[in-house]
This record gives C-alpha cells, structure tokens and sequence, in this order.
C-alpha cells in the first residue's frame, strides 16, 4: 500500500436490469458480476475493486432494489431487499443507474431508489443514464435528464443546452452533502432527484464511455488506507464466482421460472494433472419436467451451458477450466 493511498466506496444502485453488473464488469476489465437479461441476477452484495497508483475503488454491486410485493411474489431472497441498505451505510459516492432505453421505467426513479437516497442524503450521488447507444432521438435524453433531477444538478439549475456536455468538471457541494435533514425530500410527488453531484451519459458496454466515468471515480477517492491488496479484483471466492457465472448461463438459456428453482452443489474442485481446474457441478431441481427442460434435446442444452460458462471461467482464472454439469431430481 502506498503512503498516499486513497479510498472510495462506492455504491451502484438501480432498478433490475439497469445494467448495473455489465458496467461492474467494464469499470473491473474482466467478468466477475452475473449478466443476464433475466432480472435479479445478482443475489447477494458483490464487491469489486479497482486499483490505480494510489487510489482503490471498491464497488459494492447491490441487488436492483425491489418491493417486498414482489419479493414474495417471486420468493425471492431477502437479501435482496436487505442489501442495497446495508452497502449504503459504509457509501462514500452513490451511483444510480437508469436504463434510458426503457420506455417504462426511465421517466422517473422507482419510489425504492428514491426511498434509499432521501434515508441516505448525506451520501453524494451522482447519476449515470445507461443504454443511450439505444436511443434513437437523442432530444429525448434532454427531458429525460430534466425530469430525473427535478432541473438541478450540483445545485445549479440546469440549462438544457449543457445536458449532453455534462461530462465530469467543477464540483460543487450538492445540498445533499449538508447533512440529511432534508425537510421536504420525498413528498408523494417526486420522480426525480435534485442533488445529483454529475451527470454521466454512456453506453456500458463501451469502454470508452466507461473509461471516463472510471477516471471520475478514481479522482474522488479520499486520503485512507486500502481495504484490499493491489491484485484483489473482487472479495467473492472462487466457489462463488464459479456458482454466479453458472447461474447466469442457466437464466440465460431457461425459461421462465425454471432457473430460480435450481440449486447448485460443487461435488469436485481440484487441480488437474496439467494444472487444469477442474470444476464438477450437480444441478438440483424440484420437477421431473425441469430436469428434461435442463439436459435439452441429446444433452445438448447442459453440454452448451458447462461450455460457455467454462470459457467464461477461464478468463476470468486464467487457466484451463474442464466443468462438467450433471442435473438431478431433488428427492
């Protein structure tokens, strides 16, 4: 750790599928995070860290924040309701992610994003709308960026004209950085939020677009020790890194509510005799049906997902990865 270290924990939060792992995974250079276009890929807080000269990011990768309507609806896990709160307490920048090329969802924040940043109004934020590579008219980022922060950004109203220039430049302490005793925060009207510090707009899957952003994160990291050794790229094992990237493949590839019923156990891990790893999976599912779903036609389904999972496995461990998938009935 250098003398001059510096220090910055940084919290992405969004709706599901904002693409809040994609971006994790450009701002990390490598795949760590779960991506698929199933919702509420990612179960359980994931970190990463990004480490340049003397400053370390450490990215906590929140669930998409949902409703406990929802939550029961899908019998989904409860951390996935618990976390996003829990990173929030140790944020030092928050992150909120908008996919603007979704009609639905992309006029306003959700009343859960909304919720987290009036709790925590203390914490800096800023805001990055996602997918603009999507938008066919770009005059539509102009009324979307005025109806997510209310027409003020760092404190400023904004001029529409500058919207799409706003790249990172002065700093201006936001209200928010005041404290959180704001009076009127999150009345039964609010869509957006007043107090973003800066306005990205990018593409996640462009490096370039990504790289900027990266750079801003850097540049705000506090004087403080590091939390990590310099090669750390993510606190997940490599047990949990090898369930996500197989988990992924299965909401990926299965319909519907098939992938979320599936339990995974790692029968074998080892090293190989050429120093291979060697990874064996069982599939556990609850329904005869699901486990015909799950081999597919000739064995071809669960042979296509032990593969892309496996070369994906070995980017990420840089060594050959023999993963074989077997598939079960739960008794």
């Amino acid at each position: 750790m250098p003398e001059n270290s510096r220090v910055l924990r940084v919290v992405l939060l969004g709706a599901p599928n904002a693409g809040k792992s994609t971006l994790s995974n450009q701002l990390l250079g490598r795949k760590v995070f779960p991506v698929s276009k199933k919702v509420h890929t990612t179960r359980c807080q994931a970190l990463g860290v990004i480490t340049e000269k003397e400053a370390q990011v450490i990215l906590l990768d929140t669930p998409g924040l949902i409703s406990p309507v929802k939550q029961k609806r899908h019998h989904l896990e409860l951390s996935l309701l618990e976390d996003p709160w829990k990173s929030m307490e140790s944020a030092d920048l928050v992150v909120v992610l908008v996919d603007v090329s979704d009609k639905w969802t992309r006029n306003q924040l959700s009343p859960e994003v909304l919720q987290c940043l009036t709790q925590f109004s203390q914490v800096p934020s800023i805001l990055v709308m996602n997918k603009v590579d999507c938008l066919k008219q770009k005059s539509v980022l102009l009324e979307l960026t005025a109806a997510l922060t209310e027409g003020v950004v760092s404190g400023k109203k904004l001029k529409l004209r500058q919207a799409f220039r706003s790249q990172p430049g002065t700093h201006c302490p936001s209200p928010a950085a005041k404290g959180p005793n704001i009076q009127s925060v999150g009345g039964p009207q609010r869509i957006g939020w007043p107090y973003f510090q800066e306005i990205f707009m990018l593409s996640a899957l462009s490096q370039e677009d990504v790289k900027t952003l990266k750079q801003y994160l850097l540049a705000r990291a506090q004087p403080g020790p590091w939390e990590f050794h310099s090669e750390v790229l993510t606190s997940q094992t490599p047990e949990e890194i090898c369930a996500n990237i197989i988990r992924e493949k299965l909401l990926e590839h299965l319909p519907q509510e098939v992938p979320y019923n599936v339990q995974q156990k790692t029968i074998m891990w080892e090293e190989g005799p050429s120093g291979e790893l060697v990874i064996v999976q069982k599939l556990l599912v609850p329904k005869e049906s699901h486990v015909k779903i799950l081999i597919g036609p000739k064995g071809h389904l669960i042979s296509q997902i032990a593969e892309e999972a496996g070369r994906d496995l070995m980017d990420i461990f840089l060594c050959e990865v023999q993963l074989r998938l077997s598939v079960k009935l739960l008794n």
